[in-house]
């Protein structure tokens, strides 16, 4: 129950339509949608491109996206997978051959062909009911127009500065710096390849002055990518099956690798069938979690690959008996000191972003998410197109023989991942948590507040977090002095986060009092509406 006198905000309500986005003109533009008829898809197409003008630090139409749909009556979760590939030429033997070692996140081969553009039509074309002609108009308007900086943006802006200045991308230091909140900025080049693809559709991106753009800019830097890499991506954007869990009386939904999707149905398993723990702020809670998801990631970063190049052995690490045989690993007194090998005994050897979701007044239920990966990606910015370039590349490895080891036409192991909760064949729940490589973690944490601790939707999101990386454990502010005390002893190495953990949006469809609720990212801009 929240103290009314202390800071924070209350859950959304409504009864029609609803969305959850990380900056309000990109909810506002999500409800302009609903209210004329528009459906869930639609408006999250019109959202996310508004996110990627005016939070062009977290995405745009040079980076990749996921999306989870649920048409409402159908008992159905579709999965497209809008991550892009690396390029034609892009093999091993180059890279041994020009000692390459590993991809640096700020060079042109940390740059796969984006997918954001071909998802968003092929999603459309199966499921919207509007275009991008008339989808695209508001965030258009907002690249040529301009709108003003809000305040977590151009916090984020600042700790990039040098990133794009090393990269000599101008546009956006605006007077050789970078904005402060309230500074308008205006991306004419980006208004136009918008109307064009407005126009044309994704052609317009792939094909043509566009794509011609993005390539010489790439291969000015040592790229590889051809115009013909980039036709290619045009329809690179697919429909996969989902993965999913059942967990508390529901079904979590996650994309298939390569996205990380997989590591949420993980933790979720370990998890599962732990006794009771000592609430949502205790240290037993987080002590649990932290092992889980040093086990998780330990796999992740063994096993997650492509598919359709590397076995990723899926149902093997989702399985019961390999799940149990992880949580029999977790202890209530002590960290594990050293983790086992990934997989012994049962398996083979071998940051930024934007999440959004929207309901529409016919219950269908999106869950989408589209990203630069790193704070304005790898920098590089295709200047005549205004396209600032992802940097997904970055999560290959240099590795001859590893799962995730670059070549060509190759997707990287991809850390955004979109979440959809069914109960009973219905939709119950689209959901997210950004931020990187904690998404999973993030994810689990927000589903544990809400679902097993009993905090309302907003609550869940607030709840202070942390996550084990790089033999640590990154803690925000908010975990109290106690619990940090407590895991200290239990053998963790503790360090206070540099940054927020992440940013989560969640829409609760009440079935049964009939009423939408809503939750939004205060570690961001957030905001959810209804009508």
């Amino acid at each position: 129950m929240r103290d009314y006198q202390m800071p924070g905000r209350s859950p959304v309500y409504a009864m029609n339509g609803m969305a959850a986005t990380s900056m309000p003109a990109a909810t506002l533009a999500a409800l302009d949608v609903l209210r004329a008829g528009g459906n869930a898809l639609d408006a999250a197409v019109a959202a996310v491109s508004v996110l990627c003008v005016i939070e062009p630090q977290s995405t745009g139409i040079g980076g990749d996206c996921f999306c989870l749909y649920a048409p409402n009556g159908t008992g159905k979760v579709y999965a497209l997978n809008g991550s892009g590939k690396a390029p034609a030429a892009a093999n091993i033997d180059w890279f041994e051959s020009h000692q390459i070692r590993g991809i640096e996140n700020t060079s042109a081969h940390s740059v796969t062909v984006p997918g954001a553009v071909s998802a968003w039509e092929t999603l459309l074309q199966r499921f919207g009911t509007k275009g991008l002609d008339e989808l695209l108009q508001p965030a258009i308007g907002f690249a040529e127009n301009g709108w003003p900086v809000h305040s977590k943006v151009a916090w984020d802006w600042a700790n990039v500065e040098g990133k794009l200045r090393k990269q000599g991308t101008h546009r956006f230091l605006p007077n050789g710096t970078v904005p402060q909140p309230g500074d308008i900025f205006r991306q004419p080049e980006l208004a136009a390849t918008l109307r064009a693809i407005g126009k044309r559709g994704a052609k317009a991106f792939y094909e043509g002055s566009v794509a011609a753009d993005i390539v010489a800019t790439l291969r000015a830097r040592g790229g590889l990518h051809t115009e013909e890499d980039f036709h290619n991506g045009l329809h690179a954007a697919e429909f996969v099956d989902p993965i999913s869990i059942g967990w508390k009386g529901h079904e979590v939904y996650q994309c298939p690798p390569n996205g990380s999707g997989m590591i949420v149905l993980m933790l979720l398993g370990m998890l599962d069938g732990l006794s009771p723990n000592d609430g949502p702020t205790g240290l037993i809670r987080a002590h649990r979690h932290i092992e889980a998801a040093r086990l998780a990631y330990r796999d992740r970063d063994a096993f997650l690959a492509d598919p359709s190049q590397s076995d990723v052995p899926v149902q093997k690490l989702l399985s019961p008996a390999y799940l149990g045989k992880m949580r029999a690993l977790i202890s209530d007194t002590a960290a594990l000191k050293d983790l086992p090998t990934a997989g012994e005994d049962v398996l083979p050897r071998h940051r930024d972003t934007v999440y959004l979701c929207v309901v529409d007044k016919d219950g269908n239920a999106c869950s989408f998410i589209n990203s630069l990966f790193q704070s304005f990606g790898s920098g590089i910015l295709a200047e005549q197109s205004g396209v600032m370039l992802q940097n997904r590349g970055f999560g290959f490895r240099v590795q001859r023989g590893h799962p995730n080891c670059i070549a060509p036409n190759k997707r990287p192991m991809h850390t955004i991942i979109p979440g959809m909760v069914m109960k009973d064949g219905q939709a119950v729940m689209p959901y997210g948590v950004m931020g990187g490589h904690f998404q999973p973690m993030g994810q689990t944490w927000f589903l544990h507040n809400f679902l097993e601790h009993g905090l309302d939707i907003q609550e869940a999101i607030d709840l202070p977090r942390l996550f084990p990386y790089g033999g640590k454990v990154e803690v925000e502010r908010g975990i109290s002095r106690a619990v940090c005390e407590g895991l200290t002893r239990m053998g963790h190495e503790l360090v206070e986060a540099d940054r927020p953990h992440g940013g989560g949006q969640a829409i609760w469809i009440d079935r049964q009092r009939g009423c939408l609720v809503a939750g939004s990212e205060p570690r961001k801009d957030g905001l959810a509406l209804g009508y």
